[in-house]
C-alpha cells in the first residue's frame, strides 16, 4: 500500500496506544504523530497486543482486541475489559463513530453472534457499516463458531478469518481449553536448584530462586483464576498464595488446597486472611466435624474422591463448572505427579536458580512413584528460555500422547 499523506481524521497514536506497545515491537513505521502500516498481519498484532492489557481479568470470556481501519491508519481501538462489559469491537465502533462506515475493523477472536450478558458483536459491526472485517481465528464456542463470520458475510462485509491464527490461539490457551473439554488450562509451577532440588535435606525452601523469579510467580498469579497447594505447604509454611506485585495491585487468584482429610488449620491464612476465596478439597473420608468447621470458617469446600488422597480429575472437573479457568499448580512434588499423571498439565514452568544443593532426600518437584518406563515419561514442546537476574526460566507445553 502506497504511502498517505495524514487526513484530518486520524487519532493521534498517544491517544490509541502506548508508543512501546506497538512501535518497535510490531514492526510500525512512526511518522510524526502516525503509524503506517502495510499489512493485515500487522494491524492484527496490534490488535493482539491490545488483547494482552486485559490478561487475568476477563475469565471466563476470552482475551480479545481490536482496531479500526481507514485508508491504511488506524483511528479507533478496543480491548476487552471484564467479563459482562462490552467487547472489543464494540469499544472500538464507540471511539471510531462514523469513521467506521466503510472501514476495515482487525479483531482477534470471530465477533460473537449470541445474547449473553452482553449484546451480539457481530450485528453491531454489519449496523456500523464496516466494509471488510479481518479475524486472527474463529470463536470455538459453539453458540458462536461460525455464526458471527456468516452474520458479517450476509451483511456483504468482506471476511477473512485466519490472521496470525497461532498467534490468536495461543493468546487464548486458557479460554480455548475449557471451551472444548470443561476442564481449566493447568500450568505446573516450580523452583528448584540447578541439581533439581526445591529444598535442601532437613527442609529449607526460602529462597532457593532470585527475586526477579518471584516477581514473574506473581505476575503468573495476577493472570491466572486459581491457584492449587497441597495441605502440606499449608502446614509447613502457612502461604497466604495471594499476589504481590511490586508496582501495582495484583488480582489474588482463588486458593485451592488438596486436603484430603480436612487437616487445615482454622487460624491457617488462607482461612483467615481474606484476601482471597478459598477452596478446600476434601475426599469422602474426611471426618464430617473438621469439614463443617471449615465451612463455618467461610471456606468452600468441594469433595472429589473417595480414597485416601483427593481425585484431582474430579476436583478440576468441578472447578470448570465454577468457571475456574486456568489453575496454576504451585503444590508439591507429590501433587505434581498426580497432575502429571493423570494428563491434566497443559503448561509447565520451571524456575532454575544456579545453586547445586545435593542430598539424597532433598525435595524434587515431582515426586511420587514416578513413571517406570521412558516412554510413559511426559514429555514437552514448544521449549522457551529467559534470563531472570541470572536464574533460568524454562517454558514448555506437555505433548499429548
Amino acid at each position: 500500500m502506497p504511502f498517505r499523506s495524514p487526513r484530518r481524521t486520524f487519532f493521534p497514536v498517544a491517544f490509541l496506544f502506548s508508543q512501546s506497545l506497538i512501535y518497535r515491537p510490531y514492526g510500525f513505521d512512526r511518522i510524526g504523530s502516525e503509524v503506517i502500516v502495510l499489512q493485515d498481519e500487522d494491524f492484527m498484532r496490534a490488535a493482539l497486543a491490545l488483547a494482552r492489557h486485559a490478561e487475568g481479568r476477563t475469565s471466563p470470556n476470552p482475551l480479545v482486541g481490536a482496531v479500526i481501519v481507514r485508508d491504511g491508519h488506524i483511528v479507533a481501538a478496543g480491548w476487552h475489559r471484564r467479563a459482562g462489559t462490552e467487547h472489543a469491537e464494540i469499544h472500538a465502533l464507540r471511539m471510531a463513530g462514523e469513521l467506521a462506515r466503510g472501514a476495515t475493523l482487525y479483531v482477534t477472536l470471530e465477533p460473537c453472534a449470541h445474547y449473553g450478558r452482553t449484546g451480539p458483536c457481530a450485528k453491531a459491526v454489519a449496523e456500523a457499516g464496516i466494509q471488510r472485517v479481518v479475524i486472527g481465528m474463529k470463536d470455538p464456542n459453539p453458540l458462536v463458531s461460525g455464526k458471527g463470520i456468516r452474520i458479517l458475510e450476509n451483511a456483504g462485509i468482506d471476511v477473512r478469518c485466519g490472521v496470525l491464527e497461532k498467534e490468536a490461539a495461543q493468546l487464548n490457551e486458557v479460554f480455548l481449553k475449557w471451551m472444548e473439554t470443561g476442564f481449566p488450562f493447568v500450568v505446573l509451577k516450580a523452583a528448584m536448584s540447578l541439581d533439581g532440588k526445591i529444598a535442601t535435606c532437613t527442609g529449607e525452601s526460602q529462597w532457593i530462586t532470585n527475586h526477579a523469579s518471584r516477581n514473574r510467580v506473581h505476575e503468573m498469579r495476577d493472570r491466572y483464576d486459581a491457584i492449587l497447594a497441597g495441605i502440606g505447604t499449608v502446614l509447613k509454611d502457612d502461604p497466604s498464595l495471594t499476589t504481590r506485585l511490586p508496582d501495582r495491585q495484583g488480582k489474588n487468584p482463588v486458593r485451592i488446597i488438596a486436603d484430603s482429610m480436612a487437616r487445615t488449620p482454622l487460624t491457617a491464612k488462607v482461612v483467615t486472611d481474606g484476601l482471597a476465596p478459598t477452596i478446600i478439597a476434601v475426599t469422602e473420608l474426611a471426618p464430617p466435624e473438621r469439614v463443617e468447621a471449615l465451612q463455618n470458617a467461610g471456606v468452600q469446600v468441594l469433595t472429589a474422591g473417595k480414597g485416601s488422597r483427593v481425585d484431582l480429575r474430579s476436583l478440576m472437573k468441578q472447578l470448570g463448572q465454577r468457571e475456574i479457568c486456568s489453575v496454576l499448580a504451585e503444590g508439591g512434588g507429590q501433587i505434581h505427579f498426580s497432575l502429571l499423571k493423570a494428563g491434566l498439565v497443559d503448561k509447565v514452568c520451571m524456575f532454575i536458580a544456579p545453586e547445586l544443593i545435593g542430598g539424597r532426600s532433598a525435595l524434587t518437584p515431582v515426586e511420587g512413584e514416578g513413571f517406570s518406563s521412558l516412554g510413559d515419561a511426559v514429555r514437552l514442546d514448544r521449549m522457551t528460555t529467559e534470563m531472570l537476574d541470572g536464574d533460568i526460566l524454562l517454558t514448555g507445553y506437555v505433548v499429548r500422547r
